[in-house]
């Protein structure tokens, strides 16, 4: 009755648990955007399966034996643990790549001194920075 969202349960769990040790090593990882999309899949398989259980009876979860209770309780521990952590280092990712584009972005700016200045309306000079443009290689 459970054993397709165990199971999906059970295969995010060890992706995201695969995606935090490889964030933690290194910043950049070529595969991540198919990792994200195997979450994805994962996640909207994992509704699914709720979805269809809830279908069939509103309280699948009281029917359902000890043994699959036990199984299906320690797959959403271990899943929300997985995804405590994932999301910690993502979102640290996330972090580090945000300061390290205004780093980038502030040195463009003073080497390309992208500053103007303007007369206002009571003929004082104004300044505007204006961020430089930047390029991303995304394939490095």
């Amino acid at each position: 009755m459970t054993a397709h969202l165990i199971d999906a349960m059970l295969s995010l769990t060890s992706l995201m648990e695969e995606e935090s040790e490889k964030l933690s090593r290194t910043p950049y990882l070529p595969e991540l955007p198919e990792i994200a999309n195997a979450k994805l899949r994962l996640t909207g398989r994992i509704e699914a399966e709720v979805a269809r259980l809830k279908r069939g009876s509103e309280d699948w979860l009281t029917q359902l034996d000890a043994d699959t209770r036990l199984q299906l309780a320690d797959a959403s521990r271990n899943l929300r643990d997985a995804c405590t952590v994932n999301a910690q280092i993502l979102s640290r990712q996330i972090e580090l790549s945000v300061e390290m584009m205004a780093a980038i972005a502030a040195e463009a700016q003073r080497l390309t001194g992208s500053r103007s200045s303007t007369y206002g309306a009571g003929g004082g000079l104004g300044g505007l920075e204006a961020p430089a443009p930047i390029s991303i290689n995304a394939r490095l």
